[in-house]
């Protein structure tokens, strides 16, 4: 039986599912979104969010620990230059799985797994910042009066005579 046991194995034994895993985790790292199957999107999102919290601190044995799973020195340097730099400040969900149908051959869910700091179109070319919330009532801030700042109108400049285009080739003959 298998109470207990929520590790999707994906139909591989356990060195071809680990290589499979820190190749995906390389090419997301690399590319910031890959297109792949649902089950794989969720494994990836598991195997790779926790390397992600680890290179926010970048220390020799953070890593060795991520090289360890990722064995490409390549993606490590780009997990920790890169990546850490965008993710710095938050405190966790780096990715994003978005569902895009089925596959045209076997009718396989497909889904997008992407870094969510690096896509544009969401985050609308800014971080996004979330204000702290707080249970109690603080006191409303008063509004200004409209009155107290001066209302200064703008009349508009007298406009230059316009020279038509012959009076300026006549006078510059």
């Amino acid at each position: 039986m298998r109470h207990g046991k929520k590790f999707n194995h994906l139909s591989r034994q356990t060195g071809h599912r680990k290589s499979m895993l820190a190749n995906m985790a390389c090419s997301l790292i690399e590319h910031k979104r890959i297109n792949t199957t649902v089950a794989k999107a969720k494994a990836l999102k598991q195997f790779v969010e926790p390397l992600i919290t680890k290179s926010k601190e970048d220390t020799t044995h953070n890593r060795r620990i991520v090289f360890a799973y990722l064995r490409n020195k390549y993606g490590v340097t780009e997990l920790f230059r890169e990546v850490a730099a965008k993710v710095g400040d938050r405190p966790g969900g780096y990715t994003r799985i978005i569902k895009m149908g089925n596959r045209l051959g076997d009718n396989a869910d497909m889904a997008m797994i992407e870094l969510v700091d690096f896509n544009e179109l969401y985050n609308g070319g800014k971080k996004e910042e979330k204000k702290a919330k707080s249970r109690r009532g603080g006191k409303a801030k008063k509004a200004e009066p409209a009155a107290a700042a001066p209302v200064v109108e703008e009349t508009p400049a007298p406009e230059a005579p316009e020279t038509s285009s012959e009076e300026t080739t006549d006078s510059a003959e």
